[in-house]
């Protein structure tokens, strides 16, 4: 399990900055499409992205991707994913889906078959009649886009737009990871003065003053995948390592 699929999620119109921020983290093996950024990399790369990107919303460990037209086949085809790869017989795996322009349509629908595809497959592995999911948090995430099924691990739980440093809300705020694509659509750059209205609740001061200071983002935050368990190897050290390349990183 050394390379992986990943995919960076975004707000649509951000694509391209969140591809740049990925260049500059040194991943250079990126697709752009409507709302995602598609990288490859190996464990580390899942943490260095949660810790550093500034405007994607989500970091995913992409598994399959493939045609489906209706329950049957979607069934069929999440069943043969390599699932206890990554769940104990523990593991919680709530599944969220989202279909567009396809011929399975139903979101609810889609969250059950695949909930049930997924349990089929650890009873190949554990036979029991029942999971109590009591153990660390899996999220699986279905994306059904004109028939093309796309099957994931959201590795990071709370949207990276949590930084940690929001206590108050005012009464339309602006997210992080846009005020953070906002400064880099801009002139504006490390060094140079920044002006602010003082008509919000200073997000956009904020992440100015964290990219002047080459602060991660994440840094002040968990991810739902420094939670999994990891007999399959894949997160020995990565997240311990990210962190502490991000601490020194600071200026």
């Amino acid at each position: 399990m050394e390379s992986l699929q990943l995919i960076a999620t975004s707000a649509f119109g951000l694509e391209a900055v969140v591809s740049r921020e990925l260049e500059a983290l040194g991943y250079s093996d990126r697709s752009v499409s409507d709302g995602r950024v598609e990288f490859s990399g190996d464990a580390a790369a899942v943490a260095r992205a949660n810790l550093w990107l500034r405007s994607a919303d989500r970091v995913l460990v992409k598994l399959a991707e493939f045609e489906a037209v209706d329950f049957g086949e979607l069934f069929d085809q999440v069943v043969e994913l390599p699932w206890c790869e990554w769940l104990t017989e523990e593991s919680s795996f709530p599944v969220r889906a989202r279909c567009v322009r396809s011929q399975i349509h139903s979101e609810p629908d889609t969250q059950a078959i695949t909930k049930k595809a997924i349990v089929e497959a650890l009873k190949r592995r554990w036979p029991r009649d029942w999971f109590d999911e009591t153990g660390a948090e899996v999220p699986i995430v279905v994306t059904i886009r004109r028939d093309r099924v796309s099957v994931a691990l959201d590795t990071t739980g709370r949207g990276l737009h949590r930084r940690g440093y929001r206590i108050l809300t005012g009464g339309a705020p602006l997210r992080e990871t846009m005020a953070a694509a906002l400064l880099q659509l801009s002139y504006w750059e490390p060094g140079r003065v920044l002006g602010d209205p003082c008509c919000g609740t200073g997000t956009i001061l904020i992440e100015a003053a964290w990219m002047a200071a080459n602060r991660a983002p994440g840094l002040g935050r968990g991810f739902v995948a420094e939670e999994w368990p990891a007999a399959s190897g894949v997160w020995n050290g990565v997240w311990k390592e990210a962190r502490e390349e991000a601490a020194d990183l600071k200026v």
